[in-house]
């Protein structure tokens, strides 16, 4: 019997517990989210930037941007575990944390990050994030200000970024903005053509 490996069978498969789960972020979804939601000359941090797929299209529209991981990807960024009780130097205050959490932390990425984003959160999640009791109550208690559900596919590839790749899987930004508890349910239309960007996927 040959083995199922189509991408909605995979995403269902379960990590080691000390796995990386790291899956990339093709640049023009962080450029969408930006457009959407964030604006522009902002400063932000980056707590799980791995390569850093994410952190080039945030330094077009941010002002400043701090990168840090719990793994040395060797790409400069400050080695830190963001889920510890302390803050890497280099940072003391920032507005936003923008990032794509491992999806078995993502809960305590969002509560250690609305410990200390003085304007905004917005975390990159599969759809099924909003699911779950757990996850139900930390958007009871801290509700967000956005779901901003992609109307397009974003497709993702555990440990690199591939332009040709593609997904069953669905994604939304959830984005926390401070004084904001109403939660809007929006959608991010059909943006990827117009959001690469030629160097993207080097």
């Amino acid at each position: 019997m040959t083995q199922n490996t189509s991408s909605a069978v995979m995403h269902q498969r379960v990590e080691a517990h000390d796995s990386l789960d790291y899956f990339p972020t093709p640049p023009w979804a962080t450029r969408a989210l930006c457009e959407q939601s964030v604006g522009d000359r902002f400063s932000a941090w980056e707590p799980a930037c791995g390569e850093g797929a994410m952190l080039r299209p945030l330094r077009e529209y941010a002002a400043w941007v701090f990168a840090s991981d719990v793994h040395d990807f060797g790409q400069g960024n400050v080695l830190h575990d963001f889920l510890l009780p302390f803050l890497p130097v280099g940072v003391n205050a920032v507005e936003w944390i923008i990032t794509n959490p491992l999806f078995r932390l993502g809960e305590q990425f969002a509560r250690r990050a609305l410990a200390l984003a003085t304007k905004g959160v917005a975390l990159l999640v599969r759809t099924g994030f909003l699911e779950s009791i757990e996850r139900f109550k930390l958007f009871q208690e801290q509700p967000p200000a956005e779901v901003l559900q992609f109307a397009e596919r974003v497709p993702m590839v555990k440990g690199r970024l591939h332009k040709d790749a593609s997904t069953a899987t669905s994604y939304c930004w959830i984005v926390w903005r401070a004084g904001e508890t109403d939660t809007r349910l929006r959608w991010i239309p059909p943006c990827r053509r117009r959001l690469e960007r030629v160097g993207d996927y080097q």
